[in-house]
């Protein structure tokens, strides 16, 4: 059995020579308890870059690995609905088993629904922010009353719901070009 031992440097002996060296074997008993271990082999990354060289027990680190978050598997279907209609089956295919039956069934449920239906699904999931209403109302308060007028006539009906007691003016033919632009890129921000 070839194991590395770890011993003491030979003594120089009382004439100035060195003490013949001992070899160590195994102690009485420790036979059994004792494991070959394997020297790692270099290997290049070129060479084989699939192949890792055997380290030993005492040598590997002791890595504690966090549980993968759960994958929002509706979700995962829905954009392979929206990106790959017709290749929506095979964009699942690299989940794990268990994702995959899961992924699919939610992709089947996506595909039975009305269009109307998957559009606002999509819209909810991936589209406006859960506090867009808040951060509309602080745009409107902040903004200047030209400003406010362009962004509540480029704002969506549903939207406007908010703001009860305004009502859509006719575009200002004065107004500055970027300021349509501008209204529209507020819009966006405050609600996605």
């Amino acid at each position: 059995m070839d194991a590395t031992r770890v011993g003491r440097a030979a003594r120089l002996a009382r004439s100035g020579v060195p003490a013949p060296a001992r070899e160590l074997g195994p102690a009485p008993g420790d036979e059994q308890r004792l494991v070959p271990v394997e020297e790692p082999v270099p290997v290049r990354a070129e060479e084989a870059p699939s192949v890792r060289a055997r380290v030993p027990l005492a040598d590997q680190a002791t890595t504690i690995r966090r549980q993968p978050p759960s994958l929002p598997l509706e979700r995962y279907a829905l954009v392979t609905w929206v990106l790959g209609r017709e290749r929506a089956e095979e964009l699942l295919e690299g989940l794990g088993t268990e994702a995959l039956k899961r992924a699919k069934a939610h992709l089947r449920r996506i595909v039975a629904m009305p269009s109307a239906q998957r559009q606002a699904k999509v819209a909810k999931e991936f589209g406006e922010r859960s506090d867009a209403a808040t951060r509309l109302k602080a745009l409107m308060d902040e903004a200047p009353e030209p400003l406010r007028k362009e962004v509540f006539r480029r704002l969506p009906p549903y939207h406007r719901t908010l703001f009860p007691g305004r009502m859509e003016a006719p575009a200002d033919p004065l107004a500055p070009p970027l300021l349509a632009a501008l209204a529209e890129r507020l819009i966006r921000e405050a609600t996605r």
